[in-house]
């Protein structure tokens, strides 16, 4: 009887294609896989929020985070993320003098994520990871907001930022604008790209002229300080 060589068996293995029903296992384990990585960190934040009002989890870039502080930086006031993530943007606005820097996320893993960034970064007792559903925040002592959320819910936001937001605040949106306020500033192209509104004396940010989507380009200098404009019509 002859002795099977495993080099040789592992070489047929390796060179054998796979059969349609194997090629669905490997599908199916890839899918359970995907889902167990949705229900572990994705989900328990989305159980308590109406369908319509969710949104998924994406990471700003480095650039995107830049762009955001570009329009952000030296301003006085609160400033807040909505919907935070793994922390990184409040993070970053708390280094670069930004006092105080709260982030409101209602998933429990990314509050924890966001957490541990911080201490590692040794800025642990210097921003506020809150979980919190943003829809519920109130924002009247916010002077400096930061939101990277889906088109679908940006209407609905407008409105709570219109309600609830003081005179002189800023909002800086990135990957998609505000669809009817006009941007005091736009910074960076495609997804990196943010726009900057501003709430004036009568508590209205100017709604804009043109239909959503149209480009806007303006020049701003990203090392710049944004100016802090209150009641200044634009």
């Amino acid at each position: 009887m002859e002795q099977d060589d495993p080099t040789e068996a592992l070489t047929e293995l390796r060179e054998r294609r796979l059969g349609a029903l194997e090629l669905l296992q490997v599908a199916a384990g890839s899918g359970l896989a995907a889902y167990a990585v949705w229900a572990l960190l994705l989900q328990p934040g989305f159980r308590r929020v109406p369908l319509r009002l969710q949104v998924p989890y994406v990471g700003a870039s480095a650039r995107q985070v830049e762009n955001v502080l570009s329009l952000m930086r030296g301003r006085p006031g609160k400033m807040v993320d909505l919907g935070s993530g793994d922390g990184r943007i409040v993070l970053a606005a708390h280094r670069c003098g930004l006092h105080p820097a709260v982030g409101y996320e209602l998933n429990p893993w990314l509050v924890g994520l966001a957490r541990l960034h911080a201490w590692r970064a040794g800025y642990a007792s210097n921003v506020r990871y809150l979980r919190e559903d943003l829809w519920k925040v109130s924002l009247r002592d916010c002077y400096n907001v930061s939101v990277f959320l889906a088109p679908s819910v940006l209407p609905m936001l407008e409105a709570k930022l219109q309600a609830e937001l003081p005179v002189g605040a800023r909002v800086v949106s990135g990957r998609f604008p505000l669809p009817t306020w006009e941007p005091v500033a736009v910074v960076g192209e495609g997804l990196d790209r943010v726009w900057a509104y501003d709430v004036h004396c009568d508590g209205l940010a100017r709604e804009a002229p043109f239909s959503p989507g149209t480009p806007i380009q303006a020049a701003v200098d990203p090392g710049a300080p944004a100016s802090h404009t209150g009641c200044q019509t634009q």
